[in-house]
């Protein structure tokens, strides 16, 4: 052989170690993780992260699992549900990764987790609500409610709760999470003696609601259900203040973000939101939550950070109990979880690979939500 031959053949081993398709070979067992962290909805993601970060590092004190630390390794995937199927991809085909976490936003989630099924890794999402996340896929997980149950919440609250008899409904139509619970309103609150007096939608990105809101306005509805994400949602109530529109804004998790309050100018103060826990709660699993999340980042955590650190001590208490790295050993686990005590609440996977559990309705204060009543799932 030449050296021409020779240099040839380094040249294709190494194109072939540098290959999409060939994984790192890494003595610690990966986890990959994808979140928006930069973008319009980087607030879900770097919360979620710094859960995610805190139960790392409890993890990894603690001996690792089966006696190896656990290496995760974060992608951006920028809110994008393209630039999430990148990124998981990079993470189970490059980075080697045996188990997937991800994403906050519903429509990121199905994109991604095409992609997990397909290679058969499993993924847990902290956060993704759309039931189309886990439908008919056996390795795709979660370890929040979902929309059906979340929208059911905030009709239920608004006839029992506020005894309100009229709603309008404003949705953004290109978010598979806010179709899902715009949806779920409509259907149960006439069911439950309510009116729809208004339906409208609004497109990811509008800056003006002003026709929205207007035709609002002359439906003079006693409550407007907005199940939005926060960068809208506060544009929204602002505009809504402005045309003279008093009643509370009703929405789901969607609005869970630390910027919420400061981001709404106070139009939102006395509005209502559906989430899946409180920081104020007295529970010793949530006060010790807090007081190492506040200890490690000086801030109070949100319900993301809190479900970002319960899906990442459901993937740990699977890996242990699956008692090796295999993903289909570690999927049969997460499968198998059964009234996890965690900070969100006792989780148990249903046969859908989605958690029963119950929501809570927090208040908006004037600098933060706050814990306002518990709604358990309908039995």
């Amino acid at each position: 052989m030449n050296l021409r031959q020779t240099l040839a053949l380094l040249c294709v081993a190494a194109s072939l170690l540098l290959a999409p398709g060939c994984a790192k070979k890494s003595n610690e067992p990966v986890v990959g993780v994808y979140l928006a962290l930069t973008g319009k909805q980087a607030d879900f993601g770097i919360t979620t992260r710094q859960g995610v970060e805190l139960a790392a590092e409890e993890i990894n004190s603690r001996q690792g699992i089966n006696g190896k630390k656990l290496k995760f390794v974060f992608e951006d995937d920028r809110g994008d549900p393209a630039e999430a199927r990148t990124a998981v991809s990079k993470l189970i085909d490059q980075e080697g990764a045996v188990a997937i976490l991800g994403d906050v936003a519903s429509k990121n989630s199905i994109a991604a987790g095409q992609v997990c099924q397909q290679r058969e890794i499993p993924m847990i999402s902290p956060s993704s609500t759309n039931p189309r996340v886990t439908q008919d896929r056996p390795y795709v997980f979660r370890v929040c409610f979902i929309d059906p149950f979340q929208g059911y919440v905030m009709a239920k609250f608004a006839a029992d709760n506020l005894k309100v008899h009229t709603a309008a409904v404003l949705w953004d139509n290109s978010q598979d999470y806010s179709v899902g619970l715009a949806k779920v309103f409509l259907q149960e609150f006439p069911k439950m003696g309510g009116k729809i007096v208004a339906q409208v939608n609004y497109q990811s990105d509008d800056q003006d609601f002003s026709s929205q809101l207007t035709k609002i306005r002359a439906a003079n509805p006693d409550v407007i259900y907005v199940p939005g994400y926060y960068s809208e949602v506060a544009l929204i109530a602002r505009k809504a203040r402005e045309l003279g529109i008093k009643v509370p804004l009703l929405g789901g998790d969607g609005w869970t973000s630390p910027t919420l309050v400061q981001r709404s100018g106070g139009a939102l103060y006395g509005s209502y939101m559906s989430d899946h826990y409180s920081a104020e709660s007295e529970k010793p699993a949530v006060k010790q939550f807090v007081e190492a999340f506040k200890a490690k980042f000086h801030t109070e955590p949100n319900s993301l950070a809190a479900l970002g650190y319960d899906a990442t001590w459901i993937l740990a208490d699977a890996m242990k109990r699956a008692g090796d790295f295999k993903p289909k050993d570690i999927r049969d686990q997460i499968a198998a979880t059964r009234d996890y005590p965690g900070v969100t609440g006792n989780i148990t996977i249903n046969s859908q690979r989605n958690a029963v559990k119950s929501a809570v309705v927090l208040k908006i204060g004037k600098d933060r939500p706050e814990y306002f009543t518990t709604i358990d799932p309908p039995k």
